[in-house]
């Protein structure tokens, strides 16, 4: 098969899966399926993308079968951990807010919202295909550079969202902000790392012995993860929900944490309601 056959396929399955995950989401009235969806999705497809036969392509079956194992370890932790949240919390604050704006046209929309997902899975399942086609014949330090940024992107996102979990599941902090651990140096951290994660796949990819004019495009992954997360559908939803759900502690945290990328935390004022008991 050639690319553009490969791309299609992954995208005619994740178009059906994700009309039939709308269908179910009129049953349980519970959008927040979409996000598991577009955790495997995305992984699935750049496994398909990774390891199916190009007629006529040069690659290296060691990169290929490696770009693919992280693909997929990165889909299974990222799924299943939301996969968790939706089935033991009630519907995300985003999706509650979007039944609230759109009215008697929420069902058309969120049909359409959902396809959006299928191309958006596509569209990072990209990053992941060039990466594992580099035709390098030997593997480098530049794939052994990506599957080390890859361990602390994962490490860092895995640790955030337990130190999340743990604050949470603690009764004497309810109604609090969790600014501990990592949460004391970003308001979003696990977002942070999500995002790191995706520039594994553009140092495999720009290793190349000689010039792999094609590993310019892995750059899309960063580039919109970073949008995404900050200006769409991360950090304004997340951020409008919490400051709701906590007023002045919320907003406390924001003036003392840095939102995205990492950094000291500003001294805490003494009317601070997130200070912890």
């Amino acid at each position: 098969m050639t690319p553009i056959v490969l791309i299609l396929v992954a995208a005619v399955v994740l178009v059906i899966i994700m009309a039939l995950l709308w269908l179910r989401q009129r049953q349980t009235g519970n959008a927040g399926t979409v996000d598991i969806a577009w955790s495997f999705g995305t992984g699935l497809a750049g496994v398909w993308l990774a390891m199916a036969p190009i007629v006529g392509a040069s690659s290296n079956i060691s990169r290929q079968s490696l770009v693919a194992v992280m693909a997929a370890v990165w889909a299974i932790r990222l799924g299943s951990h939301i996969w968790r949240r939706v089935v033991s919390e009630e519907e995300d604050g985003r999706y509650r807010e979007l039944r609230e704006s759109w009215g008697d046209n929420l069902q058309r929309r969120l049909f359409w919202f959902f396809q959006m997902q299928a191309v958006a899975a596509v569209l990072f399942a990209v990053p992941i295909f060039i990466a594992a086609r580099n035709p390098d014949p030997t593997i480098g330090w530049a794939d052994y550079l990506g599957l080390a940024i890859w361990v602390v992107a994962l490490g860092g996102e895995s640790i955030a969202d337990r130190q999340l979990a743990r604050f949470k599941a603690t009764a004497s902090r309810a109604g609090q902000v969790c600014d501990h651990g990592l949460w004391g140096y970003s308001r979003h951290p696990n977002y942070f790392f999500e995002w790191v994660h995706w520039f594994a796949y553009v140092v495999i990819a720009f290793g190349a012995v000689s010039y792999y004019h094609w590993a310019w495009l892995t750059l899309v992954g960063p580039a919109f993860m970073l949008h995404f997360l900050i200006r769409v559908t991360g950090v304004p939803p997340t951020e409008r929900h919490l400051l709701a759900s906590r007023g002045d502690a919320y907003r406390a945290y924001q003036q003392r944490t840095n939102m995205f990328f990492p950094g000291p935390s500003r001294p805490r004022s003494d009317t601070d309601a997130t200070r912890p008991e």
